[in-house]
């Protein structure tokens, strides 16, 4: 592969023009062609395809001047009296504390099957085997596993869902509200 000199040197005179039109400080400019320099020397050995030398370069030095605009972003501090915004809920996650005492109140060969599956990542097949039955009968079992604890769910909650999914819930019964506090 062509050393870092001989890259730098091809490119050098046209990476500075598209470092001064972007950035009007020549000491500036100056500063980020040595931090592109840098960069490509410390990353030559990432760079795979020779004849993508030039717009890897580039890119490089878009990165840069990126960079030194998020370094100059000026911060104020802010007044003393703001509040913190408010906390949203979510009710996904506050679903998901009902999900155990639901998962613990199925049948054990729904619940082990579904455990398997969906709490310890397995595939179907896998619980096939750590169950010792059938393909067909561990799908089976975690279909109506997910059945079941989806009956058991809304039973407990009224879901409310909308276009990305759960928006909100409430418990139907004090006994729903204590399992999910």
């Amino acid at each position: 592969m062509t050393s870092i000199s001989h890259i730098w040197n091809e490119h050098k005179s046209r990476l500075r023009g598209y470092v001064a039109r972007r950035v009007r400080e020549p000491d500036v400019v100056d500063d980020i062609l040595q931090e592109v320099f840098l960069k490509a020397y410390e990353n030559l050995h990432s760079l795979k395809v020779r004849g993508s030398v030039a717009s890897w370069l580039y890119r490089i030095a878009a990165n840069v001047i990126a960079d030194h605009y998020r370094s100059q972003k000026s911060w104020s501090e802010l007044p003393e009296g703001l509040a913190a915004p408010e906390h949203k809920r979510d009710p996904v996650a506050e679903l998901a504390t009902c999900l155990q005492p639901l998962i613990d109140d199925l049948p054990e060969t729904y619940r082990e099957a579904l455990t398997l599956s969906e709490l310890n990542g397995l595939s179907q097949k896998e619980v096939a085997v750590h169950l010792g039955i059938s393909y067909s009968g561990a799908k089976s079992r975690v279909q109506r596993g997910r059945e079941q604890l989806r009956q058991r769910l809304h039973d407990c909650c009224v879901i409310e869902t909308g276009q990305h999914g759960i928006v909100s819930y409430e418990p139907r019964d004090k006994r729903c509200n204590e399992e999910c506090s």
